[in-house]
């Protein structure tokens, strides 16, 4: 990174270090209909990028025995969801195949006034939340698997649910590809490698944006001043 540029006229010192220090956090949402591969590519993202975290759900869908409570989803019953829905606990909520799925708002809000950028798992009745009430702060993606075959395909390899839970989710997912041009991206997992570095080079490229990055402005006012005096004494 360079070194510190003072901006005589405001008398500020900003470094690239601090610009990149003062980004706000972005929420990264990744959806997509059941078996295109977003969990994966979710996953491969948490591992490698140092500053993003998931928003962790909570849900009153009962909890599936490879999920753990606090790492998958906070499970909770369907008073506590209505005790939060009401208090105005919850970013967004949705329903869905007769559950209930929330985010927290608290925990979203402090990460992103740190510089946090939050992953969400979501489906497009929460992104549309997210949309109504930060829509600035919101990258969204919509994950497409190759064909509709492969998409079967994972549902069954899966093993978690059964064929009338797999047919209910190949129907909703007639109505969620409808709403693929709502979203700011759209990526085909048609090989997972390809997919996940797709979706990082957004990540990257959103996180330059100089909307993001409040000492940015100070920052080059400070090297137009500097350019400006050093002109001066050319002259």
């Amino acid at each position: 990174m360079s070194d510190a540029t003072s901006n005589g006229r405001q008398g500020v010192t900003v470094s690239a270090d601090a610009a990149e220090e003062s980004r706000r956090g972005l929420m990264l949402v990744l959806s997509s209909p059941s078996g295109a591969g977003k969990s994966t590519i979710a996953r491969l993202l948490l591992e490698k990028e140092d500053n993003l975290a998931l928003s962790i759900s909570v849900t009153t869908r009962p909890r599936r025995s490879s999920e753990v409570d606090g790492v998958h989803y906070h499970f909770l019953d369907q008073k506590r969801f209505e005790h939060m829905k009401e208090d105005g606990e919850l970013l967004e909520w949705a329903e869905v195949h007769g559950n209930y799925y929330a985010t927290p708002r608290g925990p979203v809000e402090n990460a992103i006034e740190n510089g946090k950028d939050i992953l969400f798992d979501i489906d497009i009745q929460g992104t549309f939340q997210l949309y109504e009430k930060m829509r600035e702060d919101v990258v969204s993606i919509f994950i497409l698997p190759p064909s509709i075959a492969e998409m079967k395909s994972r549902l069954r390899r899966r093993a978690e649910d059964s064929e009338e839970v797999i047919l209910r989710r190949l129907k909703t997912a007639v109505g969620e590809m409808r709403h693929w041009s709502e979203y700011d991206y759209v990526v085909v997992n048609d090989d997972l490698g390809r997919a996940y570095e797709n979706v990082r080079a957004i990540l990257k490229a959103e996180r330059l944006k100089q909307s993001r990055s409040p000492a940015i402005g100070p920052l080059i006012d400070g090297m137009v001043g500097d350019l400006e005096e050093a002109l001066k004494d050319l002259d």
